[in-house]
């Protein structure tokens, strides 16, 4: 008997605390969906709020509309927390009872500035909210239109095509959809502009770009057509022109790179150089080819030739005195869009050069203040943090003058990478667009924080958790602010996909039933 009167009381004692604690829930979401969520703006520019937990629907880099008395306003949240705070709740006359309330606590910005307001109501946009007020921040310019908002789906995220003339950054980590999504984007410069693209490729990635892949949109097909027309790829093989260079029409600090020359240190042979390019300068014959320097009755001029071959620079393929060469084309473009197959040459120093020579060509031509957009992908190996090799170095010097400089001119830079730390500083500090895909190493997150200052780190930190093709996109390119996106699909053929993991099928053993 006594162990069912304890029972007994056991019962009604959980009994008892489940009632309370279902009462506690009742009373806490009460409170919080009678007074929550709530958002006051001091500026007129920009808001604070405060939501409640229980049916959140709240979301960073989501767009919201805040209620005020005026009338309603649009904004965007920048950034969510987390939050607790304790209340003291009258649970009957002369007692009370402490109760914790589980807050987010965000802030944002206004799309458009107006009175400041206070005890707004703040609610998610409507898809057609979000559309309304994107078309009319658009300018008139060509709009490129590369997915729809990842946070409403429906919504084209178009980028401004104008916004190009500032320099652009885009990274994201091996799996983010990087490179498929560096393709999207451009595929929409050659469709939707008549903006001239040179394209350093060093993995062989865009030479698909003027043809149009299997399954593609037919609406987007019909309009991008033309474009293969535009493109003229430049390889070692498969290619529309073999990718060559001439020795005697290097920039000289390209030509001292590729002997690995330095005016102190080879005093002489530098100087034999030197006294070489002079005679160039006067009119005077000049050898067309390294090998012949062998020949030559000048001793120094011989050093150099024995230096190059004992640098294996003789060997190197692509050296042609017969065939035209690709700055030839830097030089008078015959295409629109000209794609510079690094990943077809042997090798990483041969890449190095024809990089570096694409680009002082490039830089040599400024004054004709002709626009171009200049794609520096895997930019880690062309403008390096920390270049050691010489051509490494002169390649580095020349995007960095470029992206210093080189806007005034029309020489726009698109750098892509997978590691931001790799990149030199002062180019990516020139760039004014922002194309971030899934980042997960903290100490990059941090580099771009402090580079795009203007993004707010509560977006930023969100490329932690993006999937293949999702995007933080900022700068020029989108006047609107920051916004998440979702890439959509593209037209031409890619490269770079991952290899298929069939290997990683169920191995089926002899004897196995089918």
């Amino acid at each position: 008997m006594a162990t069912q009167a304890a029972a007994a009381d056991g019962d009604d004692t959980v009994g008892w605390m489940a009632k309370q604690l279902s009462r506690y829930r009742e009373v806490r979401e009460g409170i919080e969906r009678e007074t929550l969520p709530l958002a006051t703006s001091v500026d007129g520019r920009t808001f604070e709020f405060q939501a409640s937990l229980h049916g959140l629907e709240l979301r960073c880099g989501g767009y919201v509309v805040l209620e005020a008395a005026d009338s309603p306003r649009l904004g965007q949240v920048t950034d969510l927390t987390n939050h607790s705070i304790s209340a003291e709740i009258q649970s009957a006359p002369g007692s009370s009872t402490s109760m914790m309330l589980r807050l987010a606590v965000g802030s944002g910005v206004l799309a458009d500035r107006g009175a400041p307001f206070h005890d707004a109501r703040i609610r998610p946009a409507r898809p057609d909210e979000v559309r309304a007020w994107l078309a009319g921040s658009r300018p008139t310019r060509a709009a490129l239109t590369v997915g729809e908002l990842m946070l409403v789906p429906g919504v084209p995220a178009d980028l401004e095509s104008g916004g190009f003339n500032r320099h652009t950054f885009m990274c994201g980590q091996s799996g983010s959809g990087k490179t498929y999504s560096l393709g999207l984007l451009l595929e929409r410069v050659l469709a939707d502009t008549t903006l001239p693209v040179v394209i350093l490729d060093p993995n062989s990635d865009y030479r698909g770009i003027g043809r149009l892949r299997v399954g593609a949109d037919p609406e987007l097909a019909g309009r991008y057509q033309e474009v293969g027309d535009q493109v003229t790829v430049w390889g070692a093989e498969f290619a529309d022109r073999q990718l060559r260079l001439r020795f005697d029409e290097l920039d000289p600090r390209t030509q001292a790179a590729v002997l690995g020359l330095d005016p102190v240190v080879d005093l002489e042979q530098y100087s034999a150089l030197a006294e070489l390019l002079a005679a160039r300068g006067a009119g005077r014959p000049l050898f067309t080819s390294l090998s012949e320097l062998l020949e030559s009755p000048s001793i120094g001029l011989r050093q150099l030739g024995m230096r190059a071959r004992n640098l294996g620079v003789l060997d190197w393929s692509v050296w042609s005195q017969d065939e035209p060469s690709i700055l030839q084309e830097i030089a008078a473009p015959t295409s629109r869009c000209t794609v510079v197959d690094l990943g077809s040459l042997p090798t990483m120093e041969e890449q190095r050069l024809v990089a570096d020579a694409v680009l002082a060509a490039l830089w040599k031509r400024r004054h004709a203040r002709e626009p171009v957009l200049v794609v520096i992908d895997e930019a880690h190996n062309i403008c390096s943090a920390d270049p050691v090799e010489p051509l490494s170095k002169v390649s580095t010097e020349r995007a960095v003058q470029i992206a210093a400089e080189g806007r005034k001119y029309g020489l726009y830079l698109l750098v892509s990478t997978q590691r931001p730390g790799k990149v030199h500083e002062n180019v990516v500090s020139q760039c004014d667009n922002l194309l971030l895909m899934r980042m997960n190493a903290a100490s990059d997150l941090a580099e771009l924080n402090r580079l795009f200052s203007v993004v707010p780190p509560g977006m930023m930190a969100g490329a932690t958790t993006f999937a293949m093709g999702q995007a933080l996109v900022s700068g020029r390119i989108f006047p609107a602010g920051a916004a998440y996106v979702q890439m959509g699909a593209r037209v031409s053929q890619e490269g770079g996909a991952d290899i298929p993991v069939s290997w990683a099928e169920p191995r089926r053993h002899q004897g196995t039933p089918q």
